[in-house]
């Protein structure tokens, strides 16, 4: 720390034990409420803490609500702000606001909806249009839908569903728990529509997996004259690599490289994961390279990619490069690994790196299990998998079935590919490839009449095996705003960095 730095620091340290000399209240409050503001640690906060309690003006309700802010600032929602929050002589709406907004924007949802049925239950306080938008993101953090619909009925009630705050938060609470239907009926009631619920509803559909929907409201969006910029971006890239729309993610990253001297972190990794997406992994690792922040998602999702191509000596490097850089890994990166595995065929690698997925921290999903499965049946080891099954801890579902009912088809081991075929129809009677898959093994075996047994079954229950589709860009179209430039015309580094 410099001289000057220290100066100003013990200057305000000063200023917390001395009164100033300033006659009116008005003013004795704007400039607590400044030291409030400036305040560089908790220490100091503590100390401006004390003066207030000192003297009435801890009983002003814009300085305590302030010192409750500032506290929650400095990493200290908890004791410190909710014990300030609580010992306040006045409590006014602002008050709320401040407390449920910390605890919505904290690991604490639950707590900013308990604070709100105490403001309602018992403050005798009403809520406005700005702290509903917190309570419905504290519930979508919480996934807790039936009470965001109650909230919901609220803002009706109360005349608020008009508003832009409110609705953009209802749209992102709906889409958040999955209910994208809903929160496009609230979107097309908005007789007005802003930046915020417009890139809501097109973010909406990018994660939720409808490329055209959401490439719809971005045209509609660009027509309604928003401006674009990174947020859009990263729920387009998202968008052309849910579709394999190649070219026009290329115009997205040649765009970001004219508009932003430097990617940051969200918009980086959405490029890599376009690029994973369309299997251009070449680009996605110069992309990773030139990044100047990286976090577990943009290790992740690179590792992810060669496993799934089989890529496995660069995938396990990242791996280990990852490790060495202190980035703890998450269900993703064991998944990249895991699928490297299985198609490399390093059974022991995949056991050793299933089994420290607890020393990690992460507890393995059912994608994990099934692509242990899926590495111990293409390796033959079918008594092993079908063990492995048996022994989850969680109800094995039709990913770890087929993957185990594949190896033996692969390995002809028909007596334990029929048992756990027929498993899987019980599983999901609906599917026609499970059915198929059976019907497959029986004439490997050459018992042609039970094949055609299994065919006449499909018949009976209406089930039929949708023909196989593939998809071809007839003619190119263009994102509005982006216009198509190659990415390597637009920056030198992005072809300087090679793997």
């Amino acid at each position: 720390m410099n001289a000057r730095a220290t100066r100003s620091l013990a200057g305000k340290f000063y200023s917390t034990l001395s009164c100033p000399p300033i006659s009116t209240e008005s003013s004795l409050i704007s400039y607590y409420f400044s030291l409030l503001h400036s305040s560089p640690n908790p220490r100091h906060l503590r100390h401006l803490h004390a003066r207030l309690l000192t003297t009435s003006l801890y009983n002003n309700v814009i300085l305590s609500s302030k010192l409750v802010l500032m506290y929650s600032q400095h990493n200290r929602v908890t004791p410190d702000s909710l014990s300030v929050f609580f010992h306040m002589p006045e409590r006014n709406i602002y008050s709320w606001n401040i407390i449920i907004g910390e605890f919505s924007r904290s690991n604490f949802p639950e707590k900013s909806i308990d604070l709100f049925r105490q403001m309602w239950g018992n403050a005798g306080v009403r809520p406005d249009d700005h702290t509903l938008p917190l309570v419905l993101r504290a519930c979508a953090g919480s996934g807790a839908l039936r009470l965001g619909v109650s909230v919901h009925g609220l803002c009706v009630k109360m005349g608020w569903e008009a508003s832009l705050f409110v609705a953009s938060a209802l749209v992102f609470m709906y889409v958040t728990l999955g209910k994208i239907c809903d929160a496009r009926v609230l979107f097309d009631e908005m007789p007005k529509r802003d930046y915020v619920l417009w890139t809501a509803m097109l973010a909406g559909y990018a994660q939720h997996g409808e490329p055209t929907l959401g490439l719809e409201v971005f045209r509609q969006m660009v027509d309604s004259g928003v401006e674009l910029d990174w947020v859009v971006a990263v729920s387009l890239l998202l968008v052309c690599g849910q579709s394999g729309w190649l070219k026009q993610g290329k115009s997205i990253h040649g765009w970001c490289l004219r508009r932003y001297s430097k990617l940051g972190l969200s918009l980086g990794n959405a490029i890599v994961d376009m690029y994973v997406k369309c299997s251009i992994l070449s680009y996605a690792h110069r992309v990773f390279y030139t990044m100047n922040e990286k976090d577990v998602i943009s290790w992740s999702s690179l590792m992810l990619g060669y496993g799934l191509n089989g890529n496995l000596s660069i995938a396990l490097k990242l791996f280990d490069e990852m490790l060495v850089r202190g980035i703890k890994p998450n269900a993703v990166t064991f998944l990249g690994i895991l699928s490297a595995c299985a198609h490399g065929g390093l059974v022991e690698l995949a056991r050793s790196c299933f089994k420290t997925m607890h020393g990690h921290g992460v507890t393995p999903e059912l994608k994990h299990y099934a692509t242990m499965a899926d590495c111990l049946a293409r390796s033959g080891l079918l008594e092993e998998a079908e063990r492995f099954m048996e022994e989850m801890p969680i109800e094995p579902d039709a990913a770890v079935l087929g993957a185990i009912v594949t190896g033996c088809r692969l390995h002809n081991n028909f007596e334990m590919g029929q048992r756990i075929a027929r498993k899987l129809i019980r599983l999901e009677p609906e599917k026609a490839g499970n059915y198929v898959l059976l019907s497959d093994i029986y004439a490997a075996a050459g018992k042609f009449d039970e094949a055609e047994k299994v065919r006449k079954l499909m018949k009976e229950l209406h089930v039929s095996k949708l023909p196989g589709r593939s998809l071809i860009e007839l003619q190119s179209f263009s994102l509005p705003g982006f216009k198509f430039d190659d990415p390597r015309r637009e920056s030198s580094s992005f072809n300087s960095r090679m793997f």
